[in-house]
């Protein structure tokens, strides 16, 4: 195509601005709970997201994706335009990072993957027409604000209750962490390797079954077992008399879970999520390049990169508005309950994978977060932030489909 050169500089741009409002939103998301509950400082944060997050984009951020995202349009009434396809992503990046930077200026955790689908419906009705969006897959997005933090709500309700029962409120706190912790572990470790299997390497090529994706986890955290038994006996054992320490001992327990967690979630989080920012970059180098819009576009690995970088920047220069809501504001978080937090939205993810159900990793988590606070007491939760938080999930699909109207109208003028 004769602006080969422009489209692709365009597309690059805006696909890093969309990279860094993912990583100022949803990663600050991912990582707010190590952060709330204390177990990494924002500094720690970073880099554990700048290794994992970026790891988890270049290594698994997907060697294919189609060339519209998630088929919400119907790209046949493409066919004999592909301008209009490109003009289209062009103004889909630009709305979806538009709408994350405005809600993390907020201090809001949206939804990055309903950002951009809302932008891509934008696009298609203004631009097509009513009818090329697929309105099936709509609704079960907005079901999705629902179901997921329901889900993880109750696992973490459950999960944390457990903690309390077992550990935290018993006469030995640090013996009984002892006790119980590692089956924690077992079920921590097995379920971030099938968060990592499910979501982070199903790009890569790594075509395990059901049941050897279910066996290697479990023999993952059962290395993730012993290597934390051999940590927590390493803590000292504070005077029995000395509840406060006691305590604090049991905390540092959980903190070692905490670290794990953080990594493993960075790097399925990085390996998903980089593909909202990348897959509208490469439909665009793609038909600009061949100017068919049927075809898979491969992504290639300087886009990726482009996606890693603008995640961890993203995170490292704006991220603190959202990590202050979703690890301080909800509820106070300490490492036991960002364990069970952390683990509550881990498990909601492996579930929907195996049953496809669309959800949000940042509805999930602060759901997660939430069964937390209702665990304590609803005195525990800030209805005021939880009311504002709902209100922005409401929002995120018609704010990003308005923008992308607007900026479409601006990128239909290009040359071409």
């Amino acid at each position: 195509m004769e602006y080969f050169v422009l489209y692709t500089l365009m597309a690059a741009a805006l696909g890093l601005f969309m990279a860094w409002g993912i990583g100022a939103n949803d990663v600050a998301n991912a990582m707010a709970t190590s952060i709330g509950s204390r177990v990494l400082t924002m500094r720690q944060a970073v880099l554990v997201a700048a290794i994992f997050e970026f790891l988890g984009a270049v290594l698994a951020g997907g060697e294919v994706t189609s060339t519209v995202r998630k088929g919400m349009i119907d790209t046949e009434l493409l066919v004999g335009d592909p301008q209009l396809l490109i003009a289209g992503m062009l103004a889909a990046l630009a709305a979806a990072g538009t709408w994350l930077m405005l809600a993390t200026r907020a201090g809001w955790p949206v939804s990055t993957t309903h950002s951009i689908v809302g932008a891509i419906i934008g696009f298609a009705v203004v631009g097509i027409g009513f009818d090329a969006v697929h309105w099936e897959k709509v609704s079960a997005i907005v079901a999705s604000w629902v179901v997921s933090p329901i889900i993880a709500g109750v696992l973490a309700f459950i999960l944390f209750t457990t903690v309390r029962r077992l550990i935290l409120e018993t006469t030995e706190p640090l013996q009984n962490a002892r006790r119980y912790v590692p089956f924690y572990m077992f079920l921590g470790g097995t379920l971030i390797t099938l968060v990592t299997l499910l979501k982070g390497l199903k790009h890569v090529g790594l075509n395990l079954s059901m049941v050897e994706s279910y066996s290697l986890a479990a023999f993952v955290g059962l290395i993730i077992t012993v290597i934390g038994i051999y940590f927590i006996r390493r803590i000292p054992t504070p005077a029995e008399n000395d509840r406060e320490k006691q305590f604090q001992a049991v905390e540092r327990v959980f903190a070692v879970l905490m670290v794990l967690t953080a990594c493993a979630m960075a790097f399925a989080h990085g390996s998903n999520d980089v593909a909202n920012a990348v897959g509208p970059v490469a439909a665009i180098l793609s038909t600009a390049k061949t100017g068919s819009v049927l075809q898979q576009s491969p992504i290639p690995v300087w886009v990726l990169l482009l996606g890693g970088v603008g995640i961890v920047f993203g995170l490292a220069t704006y991220g603190r508005k959202v990590i202050a809501t979703v690890g301080h504001q909800i509820t106070h978080l300490t490492p036991s309950r960002g364990f069970a937090a952390e683990m509550a939205a881990a498990g909601t993810v492996v579930m929907a994978s195996g049953t496809g159900l669309p959800i949000s990793t940042t509805q999930t988590l602060v759901g997660a977060v939430l069964g937390v606070g209702f665990a304590r007491g609803i005195a525990a939760i800030n209805l005021g932030v939880v009311r504002s938080i709902f209100f922005s999930w409401v929002i995120t699909l018609p704010a990003g489909a308005g923008l992308a109207a607007m900026f479409f109208y601006i990128f239909r003028l290009l040359p071409g």
